[in-house]
């Protein structure tokens, strides 16, 4: 793992385009953003994980990391504003913002259903998102209102091809 995010960042800081680094068993790798099979995604690149009846969301490495082709991706992360546990979201809707070198952007929650949980990590170091997206990086946990909702967002090949699909345009 760590070679890997070695690689990455020499690729990204050579400007080196197409290179892959090896990739985890676990996930589907493209151009250093990973893709973890088990989880659900969204076209506007949030990530959700279903445990134990609470739902983990997050964005994905995809959106945050920077690729070699002009794309709008946040880069490095240096703010993030998250909702208060106890707060209702609701699917497709903006629950937070996250603020980077480049830009700011709304995150938007997969899943309708209340807060229960909030990453307090993220307050004073928001840049886990950029280093652990799926791990330490994620934002809240939410107690779904409706979890079939889940079931319309993308697997990790689906998620993958979406990606690729908006690079190339």
């Amino acid at each position: 793992m760590a070679l890997r995010l070695w690689a990455s960042s020499a690729a990204n800081a050579l400007k080196l385009s197409g290179a892959r680094a090896a990739a985890p068993a676990f996930s589907i790798s493209r151009f250093f953003s990973t893709v973890p099979d088990g989880l659900k995604y969204t076209t506007s690149h949030e990530w959700i994980k279903h445990e134990d009846g609470v739902a983990t969301v997050g964005i994905t490495d995809h959106a945050q990391k920077p690729l070699t082709v002009p794309q709008e991706h946040l880069g490095e992360v240096v703010f993030v504003e998250l909702p208060e546990a106890g707060a209702e979201v609701s699917a497709g809707g903006s629950f937070g913002n996250v603020e980077s070198v480049k830009a700011t952007s709304d995150v938007n929650s997969p899943i309708s259903g209340e807060v229960v949980e909030v990453n307090s990590k993220l307050s004073e170091k928001p840049d886990l998102i950029n280093s652990s997206p799926y791990e330490d990086g994620w934002m809240i946990k939410v107690k779904p209102s409706n979890p079939g909702e889940a079931d319309g967002l993308l697997d990790a090949a689906k998620y993958t091809k979406h990606c690729e699909e908006e690079d190339a345009h």
